[in-house]
């Protein structure tokens, strides 16, 4: 594991940030996106376009997958493999797609991580992978459900032993969830995680409203520090405290406005650099950008004011984000 002491510096000598075994930066804050969620284009187009209009390429590249889908697939390969725009996969897979965390916990589909775990061996890179990212969302609090907290935390212990003892090494694991106040009240919240020992990277992904007395409408601070109802320490706070040393990665994140109520998104973006110099645990932020989220009513999108494209493209310049891949 990575200690990163919370009085660690998140910036250092220009070109001397550098991503370690664990692809956790040695200073500096590790950038990425997400981009053509819900649309029909493929991802690697969509990141490229991304990138140019925000001006910066995203070393994070995030990509989604379920089931037996064969990835890294060979457009997310070729992604990396780009010596003048150095990137690192995300992959997020819901492993239990058409199983149970349950069945997953008690080997049902090993065959199903054996074949992840040649192919990604065969790939070579240091990966990020997320398994079953917002879990809170997914769990039937009934017993025998095969989707209770426990089995999640059943389900991904067993998962990343058996890639490590599959000799998956270049996988590096994140463990990222919701941190919504409802779920994080919960009393089976904290059966969740998984343990210290199958965790690389804690990851939040979470979102922040520009419309006024909307729900959620706050800053980047608020996105972090989002508290269970009823009171409890908030996420960045519980992270940090719980589970000390643990990287952070902000692995999805973004301003919205509802479809139609266009608002500016600049005081986010502008709130951005602050907050990281002031939260040094944050290693790796992860922009999801969609014009239409999955319930179709939020736009999530760097550019839907000229003024909040302005702003991003001011963040995405910031030296802070100067990481190089080792």
């Amino acid at each position: 594991m990575s200690v990163v002491s919370p009085g660690a510096a998140v910036a250092g000598p220009v070109g001397s940030c550098a991503a370690d075994a664990k692809l956790v930066p040695s200073c500096g804050v590790m950038w990425g996106g997400a981009a053509g969620g819900f649309t029909s284009k493929p991802r690697d187009v969509e990141h490229k376009s991304w990138e140019k209009l925000s001006g910066r390429t995203a070393t994070i590249f995030h990509t989604y997958h379920k089931g037996d889908e064969p990835f890294p697939t060979k457009s997310e390969i070729a992604m990396t493999a780009d010596a003048g725009r150095p990137r690192v996969l995300l992959l997020n897979w819901k492993i239990a797609y058409g199983s149970s965390w349950a069945k997953v916990a008690r080997g049902e589909q090993d065959r199903r991580i054996d074949a992840f775990a040649q192919r990604i061996k065969a790939y070579g890179k240091k990966t990020f992978l997320v398994l079953n990212h917002e879990p809170e969302n997914d769990v039937k609090a009934k017993k025998g459900s095969g989707w209770e907290a426990k089995d999640f935390a059943a389900m991904y212990r067993h998962t990343i032993q058996r890639l490590r003892g599959k000799g998956a090494s270049n996988v590096v694991n994140v463990m990222a969830y919701m941190g919504n106040e409802k779920w994080m009240a919960q009393s089976w919240w904290k059966d969740l995680y998984p343990g210290d020992d199958v965790v690389d990277w804690i990851g939040l992904d979470s979102y922040v409203s520009v419309e006024r007395n909307y729900y959620h409408y706050g800053t980047f601070a608020d996105l972090l520090d989002r508290k269970p109802k009823g009171g409890g320490l908030g996420f960045y706070d519980w992270a940090t405290g719980k589970h000390r040393g643990k990287p952070i990665m902000v692995a999805e994140w973004g301003a919205y406005h509802r479809i139609g109520r266009t608002a500016d998104k600049s005081a986010v973006y502008d709130s951005v650099v602050p907050e990281l110099k002031r939260r040094p645990a944050i290693k790796a932020i992860v922009h999801f950008d969609t014009k239409r989220d999955n319930q179709g009513d939020r736009d999530i999108s760097i550019d839907s004011t000229p003024a909040s494209l302005a702003a991003f493209k001011r963040l995405a310049a910031n030296p802070i984000f100067d990481v190089k891949l080792s």
